[in-house]
């Protein structure tokens, strides 16, 4: 049922732009008019007017797609972020949740770089019923020594009628020259 709300909405965006760039058609087929009623804009300028029309309409229906498929009452988001990242280069991330896979990434080499300098990145939104779940989370990389290195970290956590935000961040700790794979849930 949601799908077809999405779909008619879509519909009818598409066919508001359609019939709006089929005015403008007609009025540059239509003769020019007298001289005492002159245009309001150019044709161009009306084009232009109803692009940004339809990019308007267009964003507002993505926002509205979102909020109609993860409402904030059920919505969970995991992050993945990096503190300075010199001892492990990562490769992939792949998150489980309660044992079903539910993302998976390959990363590249400015997408690493932009996680050096401070970025995160949403890897997986969704919705959970509220109660008791597990995300686990495997990291491929290189570690120190430019050796291959997986590594795994678990949660445990219990989910309420708020929205939980997670975020999975990978640590140098100098002590020990290892990364650290450190979980926190925000409130």
């Amino acid at each position: 049922m949601l799908k077809s709300i999405l779909v008619a909405a879509n519909a009818l965006a598409l066919c508001a732009a359609m019939a709006s760039l089929s005015v403008f058609a007609a009025d540059a087929a239509a003769p020019p008019p007298a001289a005492a009623s002159a245009p309001a804009g150019s044709l161009d300028d009306r084009v232009q007017a109803a692009k940004a029309d339809v990019i308007n309409l267009n964003r507002d229906l993505l926002v509205l797609e979102e909020e109609l498929l993860f409402p904030a009452n059920t919505q969970v988001a995991v992050f993945v972020s990096m503190d300075a990242g010199l001892l492990f280069d990562l490769d992939s991330v792949q998150i489980r949740l309660d044992d079903k896979l539910v993302s998976s990434y390959l990363y590249t080499p400015l997408e690493v770089q932009a996680l050096h300098r401070g970025g995160m990145q949403r890897v997986y939104l969704g919705d959970l019923r509220a109660g008791s779940h597990e995300i686990v989370a495997f990291f491929t990389g290189k570690g120190p020594h430019d050796r291959d290195y997986k590594r795994g970290t678990t949660i445990k956590f219990d989910k309420t009628t708020e929205p939980r935000y997670i975020e999975l961040q990978i640590k140098d700790v100098q002590k020990t020259l290892q990364p650290e794979f450190d979980v926190k849930v925000w409130q």
